[in-house]
């Protein structure tokens, strides 16, 4: 073995995943700045330390630097949403305005996707599920879809709720990212991602994985069969899809967008959803002012309002 120094460029630190908001030991303080001519807004080391400063002061939430894109990337859509031309002018808006500093801190925080999230939906959809005894599939459309734990808690969800591992349920999860979507697709995590979960759902509905896999764990071939994943912008003038659903899940998705965008999408969700469907949304969200479109149920669950009351 040779004893000369390697020339060899150092390796490019692992990417952390979106859940992790801790600082790993060992990085730097702060990112240097990366010339990104395809950015759409400047973002300096002041802007993102002013975020950090922030999020630290009203929400205790610890941004690692190494998330100075992901910040971007989140609080650009912000930016393009209320028509402003620079992440100073964003934030001072933000401070400003308690309904967007409510969406600013939204924004840094609900990205972060598990099994099972938001609980009480998934027991709300097993007792609609339970009482399907129509001939046709129940039909789940899952619109943020991310790296697949939400559909595949559907899944489960269905599967427990029928008994079996071919419950007659359809389900189309969908997002704009097709990187996330080829995470779902593939249907493999680590196993700390399914730590909160019992040991029979678990043992009854993923796979562990042995030798190079150890560490990991795949979902069963039965939950993947029972999921459609594509591509979807929200924002497209067509979708790719074809309704009636009897549930619908749009969870932390329209925070990104204004209330006359919201009202939109929503208009279009309308004759997707069966009169009887209920449409499901993110623990932060309120559609009150769609009120003539969906009326709350509780517990951010929704339904159609009566074709009279519009």
């Amino acid at each position: 073995m040779s004893d000369k120094p390697s020339l060899r460029a150092p390796r490019t630190p692992p990417a952390v995943r979106p859940s992790v908001l801790g600082r790993p030991e060992g990085t730097p303080a702060v990112r240097p700045s990366i010339a990104a001519p395809e950015r759409e807004f400047e973002f300096s080391n002041g802007d993102f330390e002013r975020v950090r400063a922030l999020i630290y002061k009203h929400a205790g939430i610890s941004l690692s630097p190494i998330k100075q894109d992901m910040v971007y990337s989140r609080l650009a859509r912000r930016l393009r949403a209320r028509g402003d031309r620079t992440f100073a002018e964003y934030l001072d808006r933000a401070q400003r305005e308690p309904e967007e500093w409510e969406t600013f801190v939204n924004s840094l925080t609900t990205n972060l996707t598990s099994f099972f999230r938001e609980a009480h939906h998934f027991d709300i959809l097993a007792e609609r599920l339970r009482k399907h005894t129509a001939k046709a599939p129940f039909r789940i459309w899952c619109s943020a879809a991310s790296t697949g734990e939400e559909p595949y808690s559907l899944a489960i969800t269905a599967c427990e709720a029928f008994n079996t591992l071919a419950p007659p349920v359809q389900i189309v999860a969908t997002d704009i990212d097709t990187n996330v979507l080829a995470t779902a697709q593939k249907g493999v995590y680590g196993i700390e991602r399914v730590e909160r979960m019992s040991r029979e759902r678990v043992q009854r509905f993923f796979l562990k994985g042995t030798g190079s896999q150890e560490g990991q764990v795949r979902v069963r071939p039965d939950l993947q069969r029972l999921i459609e994943f594509k591509r979807i912008n929200l924002l497209d003038k067509s979708w790719a899809l074809q309704g009636p659903f009897d549930a619908m899940f749009c969870r932390n998705v329209m925070i990104y967008f204004d209330k006359p965008t919201q009202h939109a999408i929503l208009e279009r969700f309308v004759p997707l959803l069966k009169p009887d469907g209920l449409l499901f949304a993110g623990h932060s969200e309120s559609f009150l002012h769609a009120a003539d479109l969906f009326r709350s149920m509780g517990r951010t669950v929704y339904e159609r309002t009566p074709a009279r009351a519009r």
